[in-house]
């Protein structure tokens, strides 16, 4: 349990919740949650330029991450395209994958297909399911995909004041606006109280906010003196109590308690608002093929990590469809911006392509 590892190292109530949302992170589960402690240790492991546990910022947004491994891909001779939705994979005679067909048509045919997208995406709409063994299949449409984010942009027109930390008289940024700032996070029942209303269908009425303001460190975002903020907030249900579905009151309700929320810590925050966007789990689903709006593409819980992901037999990138890796966030080690699933399954696949 997490609750128990963080006892053990820690007296402050508001350092353990804030340590703790990195373990409910993405995840439909209370800091009380057996397994919890997993997601935390996923989230502090590694290093950045030699300091370990350390996060970075990609100047120019995360878009810039992707654009730069696309430019290293295409200076080696890969062909990229953008835009192409894939309807299905295709397949041989032996049930071997042979390439993609995508939605206008195109057959594009390879040896091998790696495959980015959810297990679900992947083993549920690009292959017929009775070239799959029915047990597979049933595990993927099992796996807990359940997500409590919902992930708010905002645009402001100045930097939010603080009560704890007021800014400067010039508006200058403060050390403490280049950081990940963590609100309702005075104790770890404040987290297990939120994620209980949300386990009910209610979205939280104290959510846990995660507060960024990637403008600070990348003024290219933002004209002169204004600024963008990125609202990392949990619980919100998929489907809310009695099957009502997120619709425009429900996002902006939601959306308004968030906002209360962060003009406490932060009077004035509210009406330095130009503009917002909200991504509830069912939209980064839509947009984003994320299943459940599930950052990880399925729970990180300890029944879906190592051999088990995304099914047992089956963690080692190949899938039943000779031919067919899987490298996304669904492969393990799972979510997380690390690459580690991709690198993983690349070195597979070159494995068996030298066979071929």
């Amino acid at each position: 349990l997490l609750g128990q590892i963080l006892d053990h190292w820690f007296e402050s109530e508001p350092l353990k919740a804030t340590l703790a949302t990195d373990a409910v992170i993405g995840a439909m589960a209370s800091p009380h949650t057996p397994g919890s402690g997993y997601v935390l240790l996923h989230h502090v492991m590694g290093e950045l330029e030699g300091r370990r546990g350390a996060w970075g910022y990609v100047a120019g947004g995360m878009g810039a991450l992707s654009q730069a491994i696309a430019q290293a891909a295409t200076a080696r001779g890969a062909h990229i395209f953008a835009e192409k939705a894939v309807c299905h994979v295709l397949l041989g005679r032996a049930g071997e994958a042979q390439g993609v067909v995508l939605q206008d048509g195109t057959e594009v045919r390879s040896k091998l297909v790696l495959s980015n997208a959810s297990p679900q995406i992947t083993f549920l709409e690009l292959i017929p399911q009775e070239q799959l063994p029915e047990d597979f299949v049933q595990r993927i449409r099992q796996v807990d995909t359940r997500s409590p984010v919902t992930k708010i942009n905002v645009a402001v027109d100045r930097l939010p004041s603080f009560l704890a930390a007021p800014n400067a008289h010039d508006g200058q940024p403060l050390p403490h606006h280049q950081c990940s700032i963590h609100l309702n996070c005075e104790g770890t029942q404040l987290l297990h109280q939120a994620f209980t209303e949300a386990a009910q269908g209610h979205p939280s009425s104290r959510p846990m906010i995660e507060l960024c303001i990637p403008s600070v460190l990348d003024p290219g975002l933002a004209p002169p003196g204004c600024h963008v903020v990125s609202l990392f907030t949990q619980y919100t249900p998929s489907l809310l109590a009695g099957g009502r579905c997120w619709d425009e009151q429900a996002r902006n309700a939601y959306a308004d308690t968030v906002f209360d929320c962060i003009e406490d810590y932060a009077p004035g925050f509210k009406a330095s608002v130009i503009g917002r966007d909200i991504l509830t789990p069912p939209d980064l689903e839509r947009i984003f093929g994320l299943p459940g709006g599930n950052i990880f593409h399925g729970g990180m819980s300890l029944d879906q990590l190592y051999f088990a992901r995304p099914a047992p037999s089956y963690s080692g990138y190949r899938s039943p469809i000779p031919g067919l890796y899987l490298c996304g966030s669904g492969a393990h080690p799972g979510g997380g911006v690390m690459g580690a699933a991709g690198r993983n399954a690349a070195q597979v696949a070159i494995k068996d392509f030298r066979h071929l």
